[in-house]
């Protein structure tokens, strides 16, 4: 395909070059302050991702789960150290290459599913292709794909009212996988679900990173989400471990 939104990207399964960490956290500690003291939310914290890995990051609410995928995602900064995605040390980028690289290469999967209420979910799904400029007939090709692949084209026209919570869970990682990132950061996407069907959309998650070619860091507490990891590390107050 010729559209910009697509031509700068490596296709599915591409990721980064052969050996080459796709996500590289340094040494990252993320403080606020608080009342007449500072909250250490990350101390740090080194991980390394690889192209097409799944790593999930499990631990209590409250010990830095969201704040290590928002500081990863380049929607915070560090306090100290680095992230370094597919060689580029966000820390040197401008707020509008940083704004690009988010719109191009991650995509985010939040804890509310933050699907518009007032847009069906083929129209939640292209709003990543609208940002990247993609052409309308790529645009629609891309969303009937993406809604098939999580098991949803047949509600295309369904607003999120109109959805179950496991139905708009699927959308978010539609929407999320859309514009072809190579890296995927959901927090807690099973939170709000029940058993069953957070099983499903964990396997959904699998299936996706693989046939998608995507590198996938889930932070979650769901026991179950961890069976289904390549890899899983553990925060516990703001630092990263080994599980035991």
């Amino acid at each position: 395909m010729t559209d910009r939104g697509y031509a700068l990207r490596n296709p599915p399964g591409a990721g980064a070059a052969e050996g080459v960490a796709t996500i590289e956290a340094l040494g990252i500690g993320r403080d606020y302050p608080s009342g007449d003291g500072i909250v250490r939310a990350l101390v740090e914290v080194n991980l390394r991702v690889d192209a097409g890995e799944l790593v999930a990051v499990r631990g209590r609410s409250g010990s830095g789960k969201t704040t290590l995928l928002n500081v990863l995602g380049g929607l915070d900064r560090p306090t100290s150290g680095s992230v370094v995605i597919e060689g580029r040390d966000l820390a040197r980028l401008s707020t509008a290459e940083l704004i690009d690289l988010r719109r191009r290469t991650i995509g985010f999967v939040f804890q509310g599913f933050g699907l518009l209420p007032i847009l069906s979910a083929a129209e939640n799904v292209e709003i990543p292709l609208r940002l990247a400029s993609v052409a309308s007939g790529v645009r629609q090709e891309r969303v009937q794909e993406m809604l098939d692949v999580v098991g949803l084209g047949g509600r295309a026209s369904h607003r999120p009212a109109e959805l179950s919570g496991g139905e708009q869970q699927r959308v978010a990682i539609a929407r999320a996988l859309a514009n072809r990132p190579r890296i995927l950061l959901a927090d807690e996407p099973t939170g709000q679900l029940d058993s069953e069907t957070g099983h499903v959309i964990m396997q959904l998650i699998r299936r996706v990173v693989h046939t998608e070619g995507v590198t996938a860091i889930v932070a979650t507490h769901d026991p179950a989400m961890l069976d289904v990891a390549d890899r899983v590390v553990e925060l516990h107050d703001g630092r990263l471990r080994l599980p035991a």
